[in-house]
């Protein structure tokens, strides 16, 4: 068995390299590793191959607050966002700590030795070891890799195309002149649609609702212009600054005016589409930001839909034919591919089997402190971005803190930290632990997460700029965090709270 780990990063995506950076520059003296269970680093970005695929979050807000985003693209595919947080790797020397192909399975803490042990399988000898980590930080991402969300479609078996998922993309899949049909309506169906319509016959999205959507300029031209004047780093702090606000002002505006934001998007999606596309394809029954926004850079899905390479159907599927789809008011589709960007499928907690002392940890019974840590799960923190803000705005903010509390833990002799529940505190509401949000691919899953509270800080307040404020400079010393010293300096005596 190997040498006790400090930290342990559970993911080499853009999570887990991010918390590596902030981990050599903030507490270079721990001893620190990555395990990822592709081949490759990157997560989804390297994960995800699809015509178009790309961010829709701005790389000024989705870049880590580290290293400026320096392309001209703010709206970056792909490719160019693979290159950034690897090259963040390397620059930090990063890529050096990272194993590939190490499944963790299980991790189990042992109270009696006061760290984390995690089973391990090796994706090329199938073997498993156990590695020992006093504290892991988990940057697994949010959804299973190895598939997607697949609805069970009537007659798939008939369909004598193509039939393929997003996240697994034919590397081979030859679209050019044939017929292609995408379902969905969420940011890969409309990444999709613009990309294949390019080259393809008829590309048609086939929705079962409609999405709010909104456009988007792909560059920025106020950080193109600070970075021709600035040095790099300012014009980088300060384009972050202005777009964290106006996220932020944004999504404010879609809890207290939701009418007013609904007639802001249905306004600009009329003077997009013009005459040639009906606007109930763009009108969904839901309030913005019930569910999350999708982003169109440079007007390219409307633009599509316009010259008339791509067209929107807005109706519920019976049956797929050998030939296509039919639809429930019988009208059929015929497509010689059929695209199911139908969602993502999420899990918790990488779908590691989480013990303590070799019971199962029970999630759903147990209090998410901070949307970071669980009540009773010692020396453990999670990333989990906002839904209403740049995936990396938390990820920095979280890391950051965690950088905090190692420092904190290493000053005191503190080798456990568990967040527990206030004795004496009063009873407290149960929440789900994305609370406001109805999206279907979060409500399938909330009942095995965490529960959120009432009040802090038992909250996950889903609020970048009021938690990038209390992170730098909440006590590490609040009732809620419970230490432990090292066995060694307590000789056997009780844990006690800081």
């Amino acid at each position: 068995m190997d040498e006790v780990i400090d930290v342990l990063i559970i993911g080499a995506g853009l999570s887990g390299i991010g918390a590596a950076c902030h981990l050599k520059r903030e507490c270079p003296e721990l001893k620190l590793r990555l395990l990822e269970a592709r081949e490759r680093s990157g997560g989804t970005w390297d994960l995800f191959r699809y015509p178009g695929i790309r961010s829709d979050s701005d790389m000024h807000t989705l870049g880590y607050s580290f290293k400026p985003w320096e392309e001209a693209k703010a709206i970056a595919d792909g490719p160019a966002i693979l290159r950034y947080l690897r090259e963040a790797a390397t620059e930090y020397g990063v890529d050096e700590l990272i194993s590939y192909q190490q499944q963790v399975l299980r991790a189990n803490w042992r109270s009696e030795l006061q760290h984390w042990e995690l089973t391990v399988r090796d994706g090329q000898s199938g073997e498993e070891r156990l590695i020992r980590a006093r504290f892991v930080h988990m940057c697994a991402g949010y959804y299973r890799y190895d598939h997607g969300h697949q609805p069970d479609f009537p007659g798939r078996d008939v369909f004598q195309g193509s039939f393929v998922h997003p996240q697994h993309w034919p590397e081979d899949l030859a679209y050019a002149g044939k017929r292609v049909l995408v379902i969905g309506s969420g940011a890969t169906a409309i990444t999709l649609v613009p990309a294949m319509a390019e080259s393809a016959a008829e590309v048609v999205m086939l929705q079962r609702s409609p999405t709010w959507v909104v456009s988007r300029p792909a560059r920025d031209w106020l950080a193109n212009m600070l970075r021709a004047i600035l040095p790099n780093s300012w014009a980088y702090g300060i384009t972050r600054w202005k777009n964290t606000r106006l996220q932020a002002w944004i999504y404010r505006r879609t809890r207290t005016r939701p009418d007013k934001v609904r007639k802001m998007l249905l306004d600009q999606a009329r003077k997009e589409l013009g005459d040639e596309v009906d606007l109930a394809h763009f009108t969904p029954s839901y309030n913005p930001w019930d569910q999350r926004l999708c982003l169109v850079p440079d007007s390219d899905l409307f633009v599509a839909l316009r010259s008339g390479k791509a067209r929107v159907v807005t109706a519920e599927i019976e049956t797929l034919t050998e030939r296509g789809v039919r639809l429930k008011g019988g009208e059929e589709i015929a497509a010689d591919i059929i695209v199911s960007a139908t969602g993502l499928e999420l899990q918790l907690m990488g779908g590691v089997d989480m013990q303590v002392d070799g019971s199962a940890f029970d999630f759903p019974s147990s209090w998410a402190y901070r949307g970071m840590m669980c009540s009773g799960l010692p020396n453990l923190i999670s990333v989990f971005g906002y839904i209403n803000a740049s995936w990396t705005l938390r990820a920095d903010l979280v890391s950051l803190w965690m950088c905090r509390l190692l420092k904190h833990m290493g000053d005191n002799g503190y080798a456990v930290v568990t967040p527990q529940l206030e004795a004496g505190a009063a009873p407290m509401t149960r929440r789900p632990w994305i609370d406001d949000f109805s999206a279907g691919y979060m409500q399938r899953v909330m009942h095995r997460f965490p529960r959120q509270g009432d009040r802090e800080p038992w909250i996950n307040s889903q609020n970048y700029l009021r938690e990038r404020k209390e992170f730098e400079v909440m006590s590490m010393d609040e009732p809620a965090l419970r230490y432990e010293v090292t066995a060694r300096q307590d000789a056997g005596e009780e844990s006690r709270a800081a």
